[in-house]
């Protein structure tokens, strides 16, 4: 389902669209389709609490649990900033409800993505791009890869060190080019997972 048109047109009430047009949270935001790195903001963990308790009181039984991801999910890490939630459902056939509290949280439906097993919404705040929601089911390959990631790269600072590391090189590179930047990393991420996988 694609929204057009600018985010809250005729859903929302006019507080819900001064929220949403709030200047971005101290610590998060980034221009659409760049690549910019920054030291790990402590703040980060807290600014992923408040945005899973709005997305809780509204999405209701809908959900079943909703975790932070992404490199902002690992203390000490350098990342975009910019705050990953991975929310569970039961079917990935959401009704259209969600949908609507979605976009009336903020969120904008990318429907031309192409990654199998997940929904992607994206919140921005003054013209940043401050959050990435990823919609899938509790057991898809994309919310047991994701977790697994996330916490190899808690657990290990030799794995978190060389993915900074890699992540740096690629900013350089691709500073304007989020797509590149982002298959360029698939290779390291996609090993990881299967090492983590093969390791039960």
């Amino acid at each position: 389902m694609a929204h057009r048109g600018p985010p809250f047109a005729d859903v929302g009430t006019t507080a819900q669209r001064l929220e949403f047009m709030s200047p971005a949270p101290d610590g998060v935001g980034l221009e659409r389709g760049t690549v910019r790195l920054v030291p790990y903001d402590p703040r980060w963990p807290a600014l992923f609490q408040v945005e899973a308790a709005r997305i809780r009181r509204r999405v209701g039984r809908v959900m079943l649990d909703v975790v932070h991801v992404g490199s902002t999910a690992v203390p000490g890490l350098a990342a975009k900033p910019i705050i990953d939630l991975m929310l569970a459902v039961r079917s990935l056939r959401a009704p259209l409800t969600l949908f609507e509290t979605l976009e009336q949280l903020g969120y904008e439906h990318r429907p031309s993505d192409t990654i199998p097993d997940r929904l992607h919404f994206i919140r921005e705040s003054a013209a940043l791009r401050t959050h990435h929601l990823h919609v899938c089911g509790l057991d898809s390959t994309f919310w047991i890869s994701h977790l697994r990631f996330r916490n190899r790269l808690r657990s290990e600072p030799e794995l978190a060190g060389a993915y900074v590391e890699l992540k740096r090189t690629l900013a350089a590179r691709y500073p304007n080019d989020r797509l590149a930047y982002t298959d360029a990393k698939d290779h390291f991420v996609a090993k990881a997972v299967a090492t983590n996988f093969d390791e039960g």
